[in-house]
């Protein structure tokens, strides 16, 4: 059957595989037939989200990614891939006047360098092949859709954002494509914190034409879409996920 989104034959690497958004992305690569590799720190979650995936020869493999030499480890472990989803991250909320250095250097640390230098790696030791699809989660917030509270992550994400674009220019003469998906509010666990009430959630959500936040599912396919070759033709795009938040 003609399906010009297949990742058959594709072997796709998924960072912060084992919940949320990492996990509807892997379960959906391997439902499209691509043999999937995931990565996450908490061996437990990641064993249910491998037991969730279709097909064979898919396997998990235990990283902490806020450690270089972690990073370095599950690279010399990884066999070349035609995919990434670069997508491990997490937010603390804080007015900026209560901002800490150690709760800035945390987040900056597992949502930008290391999906930077996890990529750089990968490419140094030849582990990216030819005409592959680098994905990373990034955010509305870091194209500047904010809200109080938020600047820690904000920066985090702005900074991938923009790091794409160069990313995707210098590696274009090796067919190498490099994409970010920029959600909204996604159902995942990312606020589950109780920094944010339920009360707050529910008035939050009234500012979307469409009436609801993102499921993890509907950030999955279009990572799908990136990742397959009927997205051959972009390159250096933050795609927009925001339920018509920003028609308002």
């Amino acid at each position: 059957m003609y399906n010009p989104f297949s990742l058959e034959g594709k072997t796709i690497l998924v960072t912060g595989a084992s919940s949320g958004i990492g996990r509807a992305t892997a379960i959906e690569c391997s439902r499209m037939g691509a043999k999937v590799i995931i990565t996450a720190r908490n061996e437990e979650r990641l064993k249910e989200t491998l037991e969730q995936l279709e097909g064979d020869d898919h396997c998990m493999i235990l990283c902490n990614l806020a450690d270089t030499l972690a990073i370095d480890g599950l690279v010399s472990n990884l066999p070349e891939i035609h995919g990434l989803v670069n997508n491990a991250g997490f937010t603390k909320l804080s007015l900026l006047q209560f901002v800490k250095e150690e709760d800035l250097k945390s987040i900056f640390q597992v949502n930008t360098i290391a999906p930077v230098l996890l990529f750089q790696k990968l490419l140094k030791k030849k582990k990216i092949k030819k005409d592959a699809s680098i994905v990373f989660t990034s955010s509305m917030a870091g194209l500047g859709c904010t809200s109080v509270g938020n600047s820690m992550y904000t920066a985090s994400k702005g900074a991938i954002s923009a790091y794409i674009k160069t990313a995707a220019l210098e590696l274009a003469p090796k067919s190498i494509r490099i994409n970010a998906i920029c959600p909204a509010m996604v159902n995942t666990g990312i606020l589950e914190g109780g920094s944010v009430t339920k009360e707050q959630l529910k008035e939050d959500m009234k500012q979307y034409p469409l009436g609801r936040y993102g499921d993890p599912y509907d950030i999955a396919w279009a990572m799908i879409y990136l990742l397959s070759d009927a997205s051959s033709w972009i390159t250096g795009t933050n795609l927009i996920l925001d339920g018509g938040l920003t028609l308002k």
